[in-house]
């Protein structure tokens, strides 16, 4: 346990340090969930279009 805040205390200056919150610039959250949106919803509908027993 003693391992587990050693490791914490050494790591949280490093997280303190980012100003920008991890995001990248070219990055846009609405484009990136609707693609993940559209992937999802494209595996349901070749999940459904291939499992025809029921």
């Amino acid at each position: 346990m003693t391992s587990f805040h050693s490791a914490a205390a050494q790591l949280l200056p490093l997280a303190a340090e980012g100003e920008h919150g991890g995001n990248h610039e070219s990055l846009s959250p609405y484009l990136t969930g609707g693609g993940a949106l559209f992937v999802l919803l494209l595996l349901l509908w070749i999940t459904t279009r291939f499992n025809r027993d029921r």
